[in-house]
């Protein structure tokens, strides 16, 4: 397994049904416009992340951390967007998260597309990808659940200044 090698942002990943592209700032305003649905973030830590200002200091925050962009691969319309993050060579892991898709895309199989492909990716790398999701994020739970995860850990993240409690789901290779 080749570990120096890991590009946490390839130029593209895609499928049937996807396409993941490097995030740059000149997405801003396209992809505020597909987080500007509160339903997105309702179970979310950060539930106001569809105002502007928040939403650009998540930008500004997820575009230093390997972002994509997440396309339909049929019609180019925006999907949302996620990010490789803590990649640790020495324990074979890396996160995936930071992630969001428009309702649009919700209950089909576009999140299990996008995932796979960036699970297929990172397991040519590594041997364990992790989830960090909100504890009242019962939807990215279940998600992360039906692609094979298991909960292995409780943990506390920031949010806004305020500390949030967090599940860690481990995916093994």
């Amino acid at each position: 397994m080749e570990i120096s090698n890991f590009n946490l942002q390839p130029d593209f990943l895609e499928n049937e049904i996807s396409k993941l592209i490097p995030l740059e700032e000149k997405h801003f305003e396209a992809l505020f416009e597909a987080a500007s649905d509160p339903l997105i973030w309702e179970q979310n830590p950060a539930k106001d992340r569809y105002k502007r200002d928040v939403f650009r200091t998540y930008f500004d925050m997820i575009i230093t951390k390997s972002p994509f962009l997440i396309l339909d691969k049929q019609t180019n319309e925006i999907m949302g967007t996620t990010s490789f993050y803590d990649y640790n060579p020495e324990k074979s892991s890396v996160g995936i998260g930071y992630t969001f898709i428009t309702r649009k895309y919700w209950g089909g199989p576009y999140n299990k597309s996008n995932k796979k492909l960036m699970i297929d990716y990172a397991f040519q790398h590594v041997n364990s990808v992790l989830f960090h999701i909100g504890s009242e994020n019962f939807r990215s739970q279940k998600a992360v659940l039906k692609l094979g995860a298991e909960k292995i850990n409780e943990l506390t993240f920031t949010v806004n200044g305020l500390e949030v409690p967090y599940f860690e789901y481990e995916l093994k290779r």
